[in-house]
């Protein structure tokens, strides 16, 4: 590849600067916010690919893509210039950048005193780098001694990147290493740089095949380095500053498009495994499990069909029922429903050569096209080769949205599983239909996982428009969280899978991902035994998609009641989701709402406590909810940091205070995992219930974690019906609380709004065990053991 070195001024505008480089390519660095600047290299002026599916500041992309050269949803805020015989600055009054001769950026950010301070830079030499002729392109910045990387999205290993080597190339791991493996899934080339002072967020909005290098290699010739190269389309990034790492989560979110707000019954416990679907008599074994979760009293909202329902002989077919073993769908669907659960299927995006529906697919043109042939392109898929649908083209997406309908919605399954997506075309110049401008499958592979779940996601909204719709994708995106509820992909039964999900989990959420889960027990491999079962229940009710799925190569099934004896374990674990039911829901609001995460990593609240940096196999969930599982054998007690908050932090169990920065052991026998609250905290608590029913869910409680000393803490919770859009048109209700807490008493004010009445009328409110203060709801005194307070009784605001 060439560097590019010498740049002059071509023109400007409002919104951007133009620089011609080499005499023949152009640089445009564009100013969308005061923290936020974009810089594109156009080769020859051109773009390799001209459109865009990740960027959605303002809503979501046409099905075309959206225009790279579109500014819309920004707000443009206009910039200051200034020129020198060798260098360029550009600025706000947050942020700025100057270019330097030969071609280099050095970016600055105004400090809380006014003064500009560096905020990186480019690689002096050599910085930007192309293929003139074809394709390929990179870019190197500095690699300064302070920085600590995170992001990535879907990457195994520790949670800070540093020192490692990097590919986003979609592939479907079976059984990856989840300490090791790379690459994975998801294709989500973001990267954080936090520093003492400051972070900065790097997204390159390029779709091909790419690699991120944060300190593995070393050149002598050149300062220490960091390097982003991708195998085809252009160089496009968005840089942009915050004071700490949550800010650039956020942005990164409200550039790629809000998370969805999915259906309540969602966040409740979703049964699958391999085994039923592909057992001669799934229906059976399907009906069966509705059976157990009643017998053995555990708590259930949905099941996932693993692919085996379309089976023909050893193979699948995608929509295609195999009748020998679930001979009537509708009356399997509608014994779920009657029960209270949902059904999700599996659908794959590839079919087979010798798929029944092949050859009427492939004479319409729906596949993608080989290279060099009139033909569908070919590629390894489920033991055989098989054809992938083309969802940049129109006709396709009609194909699968009818199917989707026909064979699924209409048989009573109420949202789609979308799987194997990862596109794994390794004939780079196989051709898409790119919505009538022809693209090759090398420049937006990861596009179509993203294309597949709209497709299912539009079906399902047009089939029950008044419901909120549901939808599960293992591979994707940027942007995929605009549509889908997502997990980790195929792991491996092990206690290192356990251990490091958690890592992998929080660098997700880290990149925007933020309702994520894990196949909790390990996917393939040998079973877990009793105490690994636990300990990852334990874990997996505590992540936003609590699925417990399995493959195991023994052909046992991890199931609930899988180990009697742990049996009352496992039932208390996932009786205590239901009971955290509440916060877990406003959560997902809040996610939806504010842009906030919903797994955090301990120091994305606490950046002023260096320890929580370290890393540790403790997140918190929510900003209240500290939680320290347990991923060891044996072990039997949980040493842990507590964050310095200031507040303190209550034990969830015990109710006990300890002070915040730290180390503390818990007890942590089989049956327990230690958990802890932030003194200041109020969680609202569901009471036992069988499933997510909004009519039957009639009792709430709101536990109070005062504060030691002095000082006044807010919160919310937010209740609807759990699966319309009401809550657009004020149908839902907001219940806002501020706890003020003095040395002679506790003072909690609530205030609610919206018009939505839940099933429950009273807000039961309780102190932990040993508080002595009285407490005083809206100024009236009350007694602890009796503290209520009805909903007509609290004040709109």
């Amino acid at each position: 590849m060439k560097t590019l070195k010498n740049w002059s001024v071509a023109r400007s505008d409002r919104h951007h600067v133009e620089l011609t480089v080499e005499g023949k390519h152009s640089l445009c660095l564009y100013v969308l916010e005061p923290g936020l600047f974009r810089v594109v290299i156009k080769r020859q002026g051109n773009w390799s690919l001209d459109r865009t599916w990740s960027i959605a500041p303002e809503q979501d992309v046409p099905w075309e893509g959206r225009s790279r050269d579109s500014l819309a949803g920004f707000t443009l805020p206009g910039f200051t210039l200034q020129e020198t015989d060798n260098t360029l600055t550009i600025s706000t009054d947050v942020l700025r950048v100057i270019v330097h001769q030969p071609l280099a950026l050095e970016w600055q950010y105004c400090d809380a005193d006014g003064e500009w301070q560096l905020l990186t830079q480019d690689r002096p030499t050599s910085a930007y780098q192309i293929n003139p002729h074809g394709d390929g392109v990179a870019h190197y910045q500095r690699r300064m001694a302070d920085d600590r990387y995170y992001g990535l999205g879907e990457k195994t290993g520790d949670l800070q990147r540093n020192g490692k080597r990097y590919e986003m190339r979609n592939l479907d791991a079976m059984g990856y290493n989840a300490a090791s493996t790379d690459p994975l899934y998801k294709h989500v080339p973001f990267t954080i740089t936090r520093r003492d002072a400051v972070s900065f967020g790097l997204y390159y909005d390029n779709l091909s095949t790419s690699w991120f290098d944060l300190g593995n290699e070393l050149d002598n010739y050149h300062q220490p380095y960091r390097r982003w190269q991708a195998e085809s389309g252009d160089i496009d990034y968005y840089l942009f500053v915050g004071a700490r790492v949550l800010d650039i989560t956020r942005t990164f979110v409200r550039l790629t498009g809000k998370t969805l707000f999915g259906p309540k019954w969602s966040l409740g416990y979703s049964g699958s495994t391999m085994h039923y679907t592909d057992a001669p008599d799934a229906q059976n074994q399907l009906m069966n499990f509705i059976r157990l979760c009643e017998e053995h009293d555990i708590p259930c909202d949905s099941f996932q069909l693993s692919s085996g329902y379309t089976s023909i002989n050893d193979k699948r077919y995608v929509f295609n029922w195999n009748y020998d073993k679930v001979p009537q769908p509708e009356v399997m669907s509608q014994a779920f429903h009657d029960a209270g659960l949902r059904l999700a299927a599996n659908i794959k995006p590839c079919l087979l050569q010798d798929h029944p529906r092949y050859e009427e697919v492939a004479a319409q043109g729906l596949f993608i096209r080989d290279s060099e042939a009139d033909v569908p392109e070919r590629s390894v898929f489920w033991d055989d080769e098989g054809s992938h649908l083309d969802f940049t083209h129109p006709q396709a997406v009609a194909w699968w949205q009818e199917n989707v309908t026909r064979q699924l919605l209409e048989k009573g399954i109420d949202a789609t599983w979308n799987d194997n997506n990862e596109y794994e075309v390794w004939d780079g110049e196989a051709r898409c239909h790119g919505f009538g401008q022809p693209v090759a499958i090398k420049h937006i592979r990861p596009v179509m996982p993203l294309l597949m779940m709209r497709a299912s996601m539009e079906a399902q909204q047009r089939f029950a428009p008044e419901k909120r719709p549901y939808l599960i994708s293992r591979s994707g995106c940027a942007g995929m969280q605009r549509y889908v509820q997502t997990w980790s992909g195929d792991n491996r039964t092990n206690w290192t899978s356990l251990r490091y999900n958690i890592r992998m989990g929080l660098g997700m959420s880290l990149s925007g991902l933020y309702n994520v889960g894990h196949d909790v027990g390990g996917f393939s491999g040998d079973k877990p035994d009793a105490e690994l079962f636990v300990r990852w229940v334990q874990n997996g009710v505590m992540h936003p998609r609590f699925t417990i799925h399995s493959w195991n190569d023994d052909r046992t099934v991890n199931e609930p009641w899988m180990y009697p004896a742990v049996t009352p374990a496992i039932r208390a674990a996932i009786a205590l989701r239901y009971r955290l039911m509440p916060y877990l829901y406003t959560l997902l609001w809040q996610a939806h709402n504010d842009d906030e995460p919903m797994l955090r990593p301990t120091f994305l609240d606490h950046e002023h406590d260096p320890q929580t940096f370290a890393e540790c196999d403790e997140f918190m969930l929510g900003r209240d909810l500290l939680v320290a599982s347990v991923v060891e054998p044996g072990q039997r007690e949980r040493r842990l940091w507590l964050p310095d908050n200031h507040t303190g932090w209550y034990d969830f169990a015990t109710q006990q205070w300890y002070s915040g920065g730290q180390w503390i052991t818990l007890p942590a026998p089989l049956e327990t995992q230690p958990m802890l609250v932030r003194a200041g905290a109020a969680l609202p608590l569901s009471q036992r219930i069988r499933h997510v029913d909004a009519a039957a869910d009639d009792r709430r409680t709101l536990q109070l974690y005062p504060l030691q000393g002095k000082g006044t803490c807010h919160g919310e919770l937010f209740e609807d019906d759990g699966e319309s859009w009401g809550y657009q048109q004020g149908h839902a209700l907001w219940l806002r609380w501020e706890m003020r807490c003095e040395a002679a008493a506790i003072h909690l004010n609530l205030s609610r709004s919206g018009d939505y009445q839940p099933a429950w009328n009273t807000l039961q409110v309780t102190l932990p065990a040993g508080e002595q203060r009285p407490l005083f709801i809206d100024g009236v005194a009350v007694q602890p053991s009796a503290a209520a307070v009805t909903l007509a009784q609290i004040a709109r605001s």
